[in-house]
């Protein structure tokens, strides 16, 4: 069954298919949905469309019974972006309100293919090798979606900040996959680099059968040094951003929360939900709204 049957929309045309990505990403990326609200009224449906649309690929592998059904819903996405999908692409919502936020906004349509070509990645139970491909996987994925925020944001002008979004990637992207790990781990996913975990002794099935040890406290320490870095590395960068374009960065005031809570004793990365309160999230999205007026 095509990706436009399995998702097709029951109301009527781009209005709801706008409050459909809207309604998904409140539900399945709340950070980013309550990031978005700072955002220019007018920005906010094409920002929407953008976040359900990276929800949705990111989740081809929950939603396929294997990997070679991930495969073929990736590359429906594809060709609906290059236009050879067969069918009615616009009957699928998400895929209706970020066709119209391309044309909009005047958006390429190769960053949307390489950001479904990192995703393949979720569907297998392949090993991070390296450091570096974490930071490649991090930087194709969560950077490369802060740099499409910033060209949303920016209606055509260029926005600037291009290290910057590959900093603020990383930091996000490793900071979402700790906090993510005990799901990962559940389903035989490890993200964490296998030179890392060498180095501290840990093997992927201590990770998969939930064994865990102090090794692993080590390994995801570490790794919590590495999206500081990052984060310090943005934030030297962060001045090259267009002024216009800055609010595409307000997630990544959430970050050093996340971590923070992960430095607390009792941390157990298989177990530990790691959460911040509403209210000081949305608190933390404000003070950093306020550094862009």
């Amino acid at each position: 069954m095509s990706e436009t049957e399995t998702s097709a929309s029951t109301g009527n045309g781009l209005p709801f298919a706008l409050q459909h990505c809207e309604t998904l990403v409140r539900e399945g990326d709340p950070d980013r949905y309550f990031a978005t609200l700072f955002a220019p009224p007018q920005a906010r449906p094409h920002l929407f469309a953008l976040y359900a649309f990276s929800l949705t690929i990111a989740r081809a592998r929950e939603a396929a019974s294997n990997p070679m059904a991930g495969e073929i819903r990736l590359q429906w996405w594809r060709d609906a972006l290059q236009g050879e999908a067969r069918g009615d692409v616009r009957a699928n919502p998400v895929a209706a309100a970020l066709e119209d936020a391309i044309v909009r906004r005047r958006l390429g349509r190769q960053p949307f293919v390489d950001l479904i070509d990192a995703r393949v990645f979720d569907l297998y139970d392949d090993p991070m090798p390296r450091v570096n491909d974490l930071e490649g996987y991090c930087g194709e994925t969560a950077s490369s979606l802060f740099r499409l925020a910033s060209l949303v944001l920016s209606d055509g002008a260029e926005p600037g900040g291009a290290a910057a979004a590959g900093h603020a990637g990383v930091a996000y992207g490793i900071t979402g996959l700790l906090r993510a790990l005990p799901w990962h781990a559940r389903a035989g996913q490890v993200y964490l680099p296998a030179d890392i975990l060498r180095e501290h002794g840990v093997t992927r099935e201590d990770i998969v059968t939930g064994r865990g040890g102090p090794g692993l406290l080590g390994a995801t320490r570490d790794l919590r040094a590495l999206a500081r870095r990052h984060l310090a590395a943005y934030e030297a960068a962060r001045a090259t951003i267009a002024p216009a374009a800055q609010g595409a960065f307000l997630p990544v005031a959430l970050a050093e929360p996340y971590l923070a809570a992960m430095d607390r004793p009792g941390y157990d990365p298989l177990n530990s939900a790691i959460e911040i309160p509403r209210w000081r999230r949305l608190w933390r999205l404000w003070r950093a709204a306020r550094r862009i007026r």
